[in-house]
């Protein structure tokens, strides 16, 4: 039986390479993205409820596919693209807008102190403000802007996520914060 211990010891491709042979390290992969995971694809606007089935359809995919894995990139990458993937599917599946849980927005000042320099309100409005903006941001911003901000994914993680060039992810997320900062402003007007 493997340990929490055992998994600790292990990076994620070494993971890979050993759970090909035994099913017991997947688990050790499982534990270790299942909670980022699920933020991510809460953050994308999921519902609690579909980004359950959506985080075990990704971990299904994961290992059915852990052959296909090219072991030049990183694995983190690669298992946030499938999320994003089945993410994206279910909202098409259901033709359904994406609503972003108050819960789930933790960098909300850093990104309130980048669109708005300057500005003081209390915390919990910035919060709702910040809630309504992202849900109407367009969907690319939202995803670069999800990936940046509260995965901290650096240009060339989101690229390979995204599957984009860099000069591209970097195209969107200056949109995205000029996007985001039209609507902030607007949003405080108000």
């Amino acid at each position: 039986m493997i340990t929490e211990k055992d998994c600790l010891q292990f990076s994620d491709n070494d993971l890979v390479e050993r759970a090909m042979s035994n099913p017991d390290y997947y688990a050790c992969l499982v534990n270790r993205y299942t909670e980022s995971l699920r933020h991510y694809i809460l953050r994308l606007g999921s519902t609690i409820s579909d980004s359950e089935d959506i985080l075990q359809e990704v971990f299904l995919n994961v290992y059915l596919h852990l052959n296909d894995f090219d072991k030049k990139l990183k694995f983190s990458s690669w298992i946030y693209r499938i999320a994003h993937n089945q993410t994206i599917d279910l909202f098409r599946k259901n033709n359904v807008r994406p609503t972003i849980e108050l819960n789930d927005l933790i960098p909300w000042q850093e990104m309130a102190r980048d669109s708005c320099p300057g500005c003081v309100i209390d915390q919990e409005i910035l919060k709702q403000k910040i809630k309504l903006i992202l849900e109407k941001l367009n969907p690319k911003y939202r995803e670069v802007i999800v990936l940046k901000y509260f995965e901290e994914k650096d240009y060339n993680e989101m690229s390979d996520i995204l599957r984009k060039p860099m000069g591209t992810i970097a195209t969107l997320v200056n949109r995205a914060k000029k996007q985001f900062t039209k609507l902030a402003k607007e949003q405080l007007l108000h």
